[in-house]
């Protein structure tokens, strides 16, 4: 029988776990270069950037787009790496409280 109590009570739950896991993924980090390591990105799983180091050898104050590129596809790919970590722990949290649904991705929703 449905018990629109124990629903909310899971609700709640859930809740308290995903800000749990919000808090963890301030602390999980994430790390990606290019160039072969001249340009080193470190993120959290929140998505934020850390820090950016530049290997001074790649400093062309004539060609700045090349510093430009090298920066671009490290924060893209740093990024895209903690979006990987992000969705993993709140796929763990989701999976004990939400029914397994083909193609429902549960981080489109903030959770």
């Amino acid at each position: 029988m449905f018990n629109i109590a124990d629903m909310f009570g899971k609700i709640k739950e859930m809740q308290e776990e995903m800000k749990k896991a919000r808090e963890r993924l301030e602390v999980i980090t994430v790390e990606a270069e290019s160039g072969g390591g001249m340009v080193r990105v470190k993120a959290n799983a929140n998505r934020k950037i850390l820090k950016v180091t530049i290997d001074p050898e790649v400093i062309d104050k004539n060609d700045p787009e090349i510093l430009q590129d090298l920066v671009t596809a490290a924060v893209n790919k740093a990024l895209d790496e903690s979006e990987k970590v992000a969705k993993a722990e709140i796929s763990k949290i989701s999976s004990e409280f939400l029914p397994n649904i083909p193609g429902f991705d549960p981080s489109r929703f903030g959770l």
